[in-house]
């Protein structure tokens, strides 16, 4: 019986590894050839399974002394292959090996993490070691250098108006592909400097040369330079050279485009329409020209306004303080012995005159709240005008009252009485004389 177990067991791992999935690897470099310093060689890696992926794969850092690396991209390149007659769904990888140094170079075994559908882990599988020959080109002193099968060098030229005026600018685009050779590597063009004309170098682009695939081709960079025309006149902008050397016989070779006659007229820039004759048709008139004055006239106005305006809640402040300042002069005056006169005469003036105004002059002015004689000095001089000018206002008997004018002058005469007997000032909390 236990051997029957064993058995069943064998036949259960047996089977537990015929279902894993078959997983592979496949590297090769391009070109297979020896290549030149500065060209670029491309490792290319396929990772195939009979199933599917369920994860990216895990590539492994790949470095060469001597040579610059540029690892794969976030894109792959999808493969169908059928090997011994079965199917196999895969991904190729790229890097990119630059050489730097002539020598002989060793891509060593390289370890990837691999993840099949249907898999109980995650499998690993090792490349085979594989090496290339970077040969140094004729006359190297060592600076980089660009090193292609291919280079394209194209121009545009673009005109701000044309025909071209004095103040006009026109820009050039020159644009260079490196096919099988690094984008860093292109060296950037010679943009001449032009008597009478201003020259402005636009911000490069450099980007690889995609195959449309997830893979690079090479790299390609765009150049700008704009010039602006200070005078009517003729002008050249000067042909352009870029130097390479084939990947192949690393033989020196040169892409140039040809130079650019400008002629640049006189004349200054006109509307395509009348701006005056527009006006006019509005009903607005000929355009209005400032002088430099009025301008500065308007910024000093605008500079006021400005300050106004910051300071408008210290004015408002103000404002309220100098309201207030007057109503407290005003019922100043009011509470007056001057205003109380004011009234008196006008009173005494009137038909039948009134006498209350008269009252409160007299309190104001003495500070006495009633007519009784204690209250007035000792000499009575102030007691005897009033008594006086009461009699005449009241006195039994009298048939006819004393006009206007007399009023008045009987009025005026109690006040200088009044004036004249006004007692010293004493304290506020001073007592009054024992005598009286």
């Amino acid at each position: 019986m236990s051997r029957l177990a064993w058995l069943l067991l064998a036949c259960l791992a047996g089977l537990a590894r015929a279902a894993e999935p078959d997983v592979r690897v496949q590297t090769r470099l391009v070109p297979e050839a020896a290549i030149m310093t500065g060209a670029t060689v491309s490792l290319e890696v396929d990772l195939l399974v009979d199933t599917w992926f369920t994860a990216p794969p895990e590539l492994p850092v790949l470095q060469l002394p001597g040579a610059v690396v540029s690892p794969p991209g976030g894109e792959a390149q999808h493969l169908n292959q059928r090997i011994d007659g079965k199917a196999f769904f895969g991904l190729r990888y790229t890097y990119q090996i630059t050489p730097s140094t002539a020598q002989r170079f060793t891509i060593p075994a390289l370890t990837f993490r691999v993840h099949p559908g249907q898999a109980s882990a995650a499998q690993t599988v090792q490349s085979q070691p594989l090496s290339f020959e970077a040969k140094g080109l004729a006359g190297d002193s060592g600076e980089q250098r660009l090193v292609a099968q291919a280079v394209e060098v194209s121009q545009s030229i673009e005109r701000s108006h044309t025909p071209l005026r004095a103040g006009d600018s026109i820009t050039r685009h020159l644009h260079i592909v490196a096919r099988g050779g690094q984008a860093m590597l292109i060296p950037p063009p010679t943009f001449a400097e032009v008597k009478g004309l201003k020259r402005y170098v636009l911000t490069p682009s450099v980007t690889p040369l995609s195959d449309g695939r997830g893979g690079t081709l090479g790299g390609q960079r765009e150049d700008s330079v704009s010039y602006v025309a200070r005078s009517a006149g003729h002008y050249q902008l000067p042909a352009i050279e870029v130097q390479w050397w084939d990947a192949a016989s690393g033989e020196q070779r040169r892409a140039s485009v040809p130079a650019v006659d400008v002629e640049a007229g006189e004349g200054a820039y006109q509307a395509p329409f009348s701006l005056n004759e527009d006006l006019r048709a509005l009903g607005q008139g000929a355009r209005v020209s400032i002088a430099s004055h009025g301008l500065w006239l308007v910024l000093l106005l605008l500079l006021v306004g400005g300050l106004a305006w910051a300071g408008r809640a210290w004015g408002v402040q103000g404002w309220q303080w100098l309201r207030r300042w007057q109503a407290r002069r005003h019922q100043a005056w009011l509470d007056s012995p001057g205003y109380a006169w004011r009234q008196a005469r006008k009173q005494c003036a009137s038909e039948p005159a009134r006498l209350d105004a008269m009252y409160l002059w007299l309190r104001r002015t003495t500070g006495r709240r009633t007519l009784s004689s204690s209250e007035h000095p000792q000499n009575g001089q102030s007691e005897a005008a009033l008594l006086a000018f009461l009699q005449v206002f009241y006195a039994a008997g009298r048939a006819e009252r004393p006009c206007a004018d007399t009023r008045r002058g009987l009025l005026q005469s109690l006040r200088k009485r009044v004036e004249a007997d006004k007692a010293a000032p004493r304290g506020k909390h001073a007592l009054k004389s024992l005598n009286r």
